[in-house]
């Protein structure tokens, strides 16, 4: 029995070590291959095209003037274009969308991480941050890793929706400029750098025409921060969702809104919010406080038209950069766009990224719309969407001029 038994043992060894080396290894390693070899190509692609028909339709819905301006932007920076400008959106309906100052916080710290975690090539699940971090690796190919998106820029542009979420006042017209240059400005230097385009003449230009754009949201905003309840029936939400304010439907619930002018023109037009809430358009000092808010974004737009002006002259722009040697504005002499391009005058510079300069024309429109009706801000008219936008657009852009 014993001899026996030693026969058997090694039989039985040799048959299960036979089996572990040829059925299931080769069983299970060539699915795994498989898996490995498809899993990014196809599926990336797809998810990155269906991320831009979401930013798309986004702000088609949303910031339809943005949707109608993509055009103007060069094709290979629009997928950047296009989930900005989202972003933007998405911040700007947290107010509306968040049932407590604490959720709208959250979900502001949601985007802080979801940025940090798209610049390091590792987007969540979510289609803004997918088509983002699809740009950014695109921008690096094409540039060959000189061109990069700035993480600070676009943590400004998150930090300054904070204010937002409880609609605090401005304490006067200086902060007003700098909540506009914290959000639209900002907006656009994200989308100078996506050409790529490192230039402090366009840098400059971008920063009033976003200053004027961030001012002339704020004042369309007005009656829907005033009166969210109101807010809920409107059906024109795609001329006023980009504007950056929060109309605190979600937060306030059946509360009043708020007045959102700066306290220093709110105190000089002798204008009181409670006078507001009660008469509405006709408190008295309303339209002498919008006419000195609407009138300092007008200011801005004049200043970027005569910039331009002096370039075509062949001058200078006529005065200095305030935000030069911040963050993000720092120009050498040796800038992406020369070394691309060969070496190019400021005029040349700005041309070349007119396109993002053009949210001054539905700005301008709207002004002049404003001041027709005597600053007279709650009308309903100047919910709509302009319908001669296009072709204005169009051809502001062929003789580039603001």
């Amino acid at each position: 029995m014993s001899l026996s038994t030693k026969c058997i043992q090694p039989s039985r060894r040799t048959t299960e070590q036979i089996c572990r080396r040829t059925v299931p290894r080769t069983r299970v390693q060539q699915p795994q291959k498989r898996h490995l070899q498809t899993r990014p190509t196809t599926p990336a692609a797809a998810e990155v095209q269906a991320a831009q028909e979401y930013c798309s339709n986004l702000l088609r819905k949303y910031d339809s003037p943005s949707y109608t301006l993509h055009t103007f932007i060069p094709r290979h920076a629009q997928p950047m274009y296009f989930a900005l400008r989202a972003l933007n959106v998405s911040l700007s309906q947290i107010p509306d969308t968040t049932s407590s100052h604490t959720i709208g916080l959250m979900r502001l710290q949601y985007w802080r991480d979801a940025v940090t975690k798209t610049l390091a090539g590792q987007p969540p699940k979510e289609p803004i941050a997918i088509l983002l971090a699809a740009a950014i690796e695109e921008l690096r190919t094409r540039t060959h890793g000189q061109a990069r998106i700035s993480k600070g820029w676009l943590t400004r542009l998150i930090n300054a929706r904070e204010q937002t979420l409880t609609n605090d006042p401005y304490p006067n017209l200086a902060a007003l400029e700098s909540y506009a240059e914290n959000t639209y400005s900002t907006l656009f230097y994200l989308t100078l750098s996506a050409l790529p385009m490192t230039s402090v003449t366009a840098d400059h230009l971008a920063s009033h025409v976003g200053k004027a754009v961030g001012i002339a949201a704020v004042l369309r905003g007005l009656p829907l921060v005033a009166f969210p309840q109101q807010q809920q029936q409107q059906q024109q939400r795609s001329a006023t969702a980009g504007a950056g304010v929060g109309s605190n439907v979600g937060q306030y619930g059946n509360r009043q809104g708020a007045v959102m002018l700066p306290l220093d023109v709110m105190a000089q037009a002798g204008l009181r919010e409670e006078d507001v809430f009660r008469l509405g358009a006709e408190a008295p000092g309303l339209r002498d406080a919008v006419f000195t808010v609407a009138t300092r974004a007008s200011d801005h737009l004049i200043t970027a038209q005569q910039m331009l002006s002096n370039l075509r002259a062949g001058q200078d722009v006529g005065h200095d950069f305030e935000h030069e040697g911040e963050e993000g504005h720092t120009y050498d002499h040796q800038q992406l766009g020369e070394n691309q391009r060969g070496a190019e005058t400021p005029l040349d510079e700005v041309n070349r990224a007119f396109g993002v300069l053009m949210p001054a024309i539905p700005t301008r429109l709207w002004l002049d719309r404003l001041e027709s009706f005597d600053f007279d801000v709650f009308r309903p008219e100047l919910l709509r969407s302009d319908w001669t936008l296009p072709w204005k657009a169009y051809w502001a852009f062929k003789r580039k001029a603001l």
